[in-house]
């Protein structure tokens, strides 16, 4: 945080709500301080005519690194950035958890937060996101702590992006693109990095800007022959054509791939192997608790969509019935509707499987929000009538309110620590239980030569008895009803 005086007299410094020297991280794991002494400023909801109109100062987000082990560690030149947010709704702590959350995404991409500013306002500003007045003074603060680049809290008109940078005389980005900025870092398999690429360009298409008088026109000439004079194509034009091809490509290639991923998923329905997939918000530990779940070995970070690419691994319930756990990319409120339709052939993981994992982060200030915002998700996805188990992850940091709290309102829920592996096990029980079970109940005498078919029997449906007799093996089992016509042969004749 910089130590900088004000630029108007509406302008208003929150430096005394929050210790120095917070980091972004921290921020994201630990409630937002707020002083009751500021709550006593106003009357309820009742702002005084210069607090609505302030840019509010929001202290405690700087990341400039202290350590010269970290400054190795990136090996980049990292961007100084001001962070910029519109309060419209809510309280002002959740404004400043929003713009908490931004800054760990900056940090995430590479990014050195100096400073943070709020703007109440009863909507974005439709020419300059925060204001014509407002905009002059961000500019102030832009070469006050020295930022080459405005990170907007918001997804920015094309127009607004213009205007902004006009005024700023620096980059302006906005959320949506930092996001995807991070997806084209982390993306590493080649379905991962086609689907990166497709939202890039769909974000792109309506935000291309022509470069003055330079190749304004493509003229034809008079010696290029009929059909070729007149204005010409200007270059923006050829830059958007370009794009639209290069989109419809990438389309074609995502959906050869989304292929092979179906050919998959119809060979387990084939054998009727159940799957679990596990959603939820970014860092709230989904890969963790496929590693504990499974042995995958999934890279763990501490990080904002660390992991992008799906992970399917072969897991067994305590009853030693098969499954699939499915990793999936990580949600975040205002997801980029870009980056959902890109992303669509992944997350129909969710949908196709037959129980969620809902994991949230149980140590974050605010975890009904990331219920919410993954929940919008799946329903965008078409995945609502799939059971849901909410899973309450970092139950060894959260406080012990919150998880009371979230245990009595989410009645299908229960509390774990992926790092430690407290409720593990009940757990794989509750998803032993939750998992569909086979419909038919049969009791057969398979002969020792038919071995596969007790194999199976395990494998695929759930062996309530086994006896082994002179004559076979002795089952009581409950399967489908494939299996279970390959079965009725051996039933036993009832005794006369």
């Amino acid at each position: 945080m910089t130590s900088s005086s004000s630029t108007s007299q509406d302008t208003k410094r929150l430096a005394h709500t929050y210790p120095e020297g917070l980091r972004a991280d921290a921020l994201m794991e630990e409630d937002v301080a707020w002083s009751h002494g500021n709550d006593a400023e106003w009357d309820g909801d009742q702002f005084d005519r210069s607090e609505r109109a302030a840019l509010r100062r929001v202290a405690g987000l700087s990341t400039e690194l202290e350590d010269v082990t970290e400054v190795e560690y990136r090996q980049l030149r990292l961007e100084r950035v001001v962070l910029v947010g519109v309060w419209t709704t809510g309280t002002a702590r959740d404004a400043e958890n929003s713009l908490a959350e931004l800054a760990a995404l900056a940090e995430t991409a590479g990014a050195l937060v100096l400073d943070g500013v709020i703007q109440r306002r009863d909507k974005p500003d439709a020419a300059t996101y925060i204001g014509s007045g407002k905009a002059q003074e961000l500019r102030e603060i832009v070469l006050e702590t020295g930022a080459d680049t405005v990170i907007c809290d918001g997804e920015l008109s094309p127009g607004q992006l213009i205007q902004l940078e006009d005024v700023a005389k620096v980059k302006v980005i906005d959320r949506t693109a930092l996001i995807l900025d991070i997806f084209a870092q982390h993306a590493k398999s080649r379905e991962g990095k086609a689907q990166v690429a497709l939202a890039q360009m769909q974000y792109m298409l309506p935000r291309l800007r022509g470069w003055g008088q330079s190749l304004s026109r493509q003229m034809g000439g008079g010696r290029g022959g009929l059909a070729t004079r007149g204005p010409g194509e200007t270059k923006i034009e050829t830059d958007r054509r370009r794009i639209r091809e290069k989109m419809a490509k990438m389309r074609r290639e995502i959906a050869e791939m989304k292929t092979g991923r179906e050919v998959k998923r119809q060979e387990r329905r084939r054998n009727k192997v159940p799957s679990v997939a596990i959603a939820g918000y970014t860092n709230a530990g989904k890969s963790s608790l496929l590693n504990r779940l499974t042995g995958a070995g999934v890279l763990v970070e501490n990080a904002l969509f660390a992991t992008l690419d799906p992970t399917v691994r072969r897991a067994e319930t305590p009853s030693g019935r098969l499954y699939t756990l499915a990793d999936t990319v990580g949600f975040v409120r205002h997801l980029p509707h870009h980056l959902v339709e890109a992303f669509r052939s992944t997350m129909e993981e969710v949908g196709d499987s037959d129980l969620i994992l809902h994991v949230v982060d149980g140590s974050h200030p605010v975890p009904e929000e990331q219920l919410a915002a993954v929940r919008e998700v799946i329903r965008d996805v078409g995945a609502t009538g799939v059971p849901e188990i909410v899973v309450i992850n970092k139950a060894d940091l959260a406080d012990p309110l919150v998880l009371q709290r979230l245990l009595r309102v989410e009645k299908h829920s229960i509390a774990v620590s992926a790092r430690t592996g407290r409720g593990i096990e009940e757990l794989l029980a509750l998803i032993d239980n939750e998992l569909p079970h086979p419909s038919v109940e049969i009791e057969a005498l398979v002969p020792y030569t038919h071995g596969k078919l007790v194999a199976r029997a395990h494998d695929e449906g759930e062996v309530l008895s086994e006896e082994h007799t002179p004559e076979g093996t002795l089952l009581k089992v409950r399967v489908h009803e494939e299996l279970a016509a390959e079965l009725t042969p051996y039933v036993p004749a009832p005794l006369a």
